[in-house]
């Protein structure tokens, strides 16, 4: 599905990271972790063809990215920002009806199949009942999940998704991680990028880790997400506790408030 060689990326000329070698294989999750301004963003800038690789390439399909038309690419890779939003107060149907957009011909207006795939997508992550809401009536949740039914209103082979958890609720941020779970379990190859450790605990098949000094790591998410890698990551003592339910990851950045 997706495939980078010796990829490197950055701006004028600066690479952000030491190369970086990852393949995502379908129904597979890869989360990328590390701290702010580290680069997620620009890494998933350079996947997506909107800043050209400095050094090595990606692969879509066993196709290099830059050979791929803008129609070819949607069929491989949708994209969900970190904060979704539309030019217009669109309702659901209409905003998912845009990822539909990159499949048309140039012209072309949606049909019947079109309606089809925007009205199964919106059933399938539970939405129905905000098909007719517009966009500025709707929760972070909610929008965060409309988003993603767009992007699969596309039908790509690939959702990627910059921090898809980011300023949604407790409760939110867990519905967001069970459906892309449920997508991977679907056959999707899914990578998104999260400032939460757990969050690739609970969603997560692989991890790609942002070290100091512009190096990464790549590797399943087990070995990937420990206490020693996080602290270095992230600058904090890290400790994992330990539940039934799994590990959790809890960082000791300062000394615990007596209560009084």
């Amino acid at each position: 599905m997706l495939r980078t060689r010796e990829l490197v990326f950055g701006y004028a000329g600066r690479g952000l990271t030491s190369p970086i070698d990852l393949v995502l294989h379908r129904g597979e999750i890869i989360v990328v972790l590390g701290p702010n301004g580290s680069g997620k963003s620009t890494l998933f800038r350079t996947l997506l063809g909107v800043l050209p690789p400095l050094h090595g390439r990606v692969e879509w399909s066993g196709r290099e990215l830059s050979g791929l038309s803008a129609r070819e690419l949607a069929m491989q890779v949708a994209w969900v920002p970190q904060q979704p939003g539309a030019a217009f107060d669109f309702t659901v149907e209409q905003y998912v009806m845009l990822g539909r957009l990159g499949r048309l011909a140039a012209g072309a207006s949606p049909g019947s199949a079109d309606r089809e795939a925007v009205a199964q997508v919106i059933a399938r992550l539970g939405i129905e009942r905000f098909r007719e809401r517009t966009l500025s009536r709707m929760s972070g949740g909610e929008r965060q999940l409309a988003a993603i039914a767009r992007a699969l209103a596309q039908q790509a082979a690939t959702l990627v998704l910059d921090e898809p958890t980011a300023s949604l609720d407790f409760g939110n941020q867990g519905r967001v991680l069970d459906t892309l779970c449920g997508l991977s379990g679907e056959g999707l190859g899914i990578v998104y990028a999260t400032h939460d450790p757990n969050h690739a605990l609970r969603a997560g098949n692989r991890a790609l880790v942002y070290l100091p000094g512009g190096r990464t790591d790549f590797g399943p998410v087990a070995d990937m997400v420990v206490p020693e890698r996080l602290s270095s990551v992230y600058g904090v003592e890290v400790e994992a506790a330990y539940t039934a339910g799994g590990r959790v990851v809890l960082s000791l950045a300062a000394a615990a408030v007596p209560v009084r």
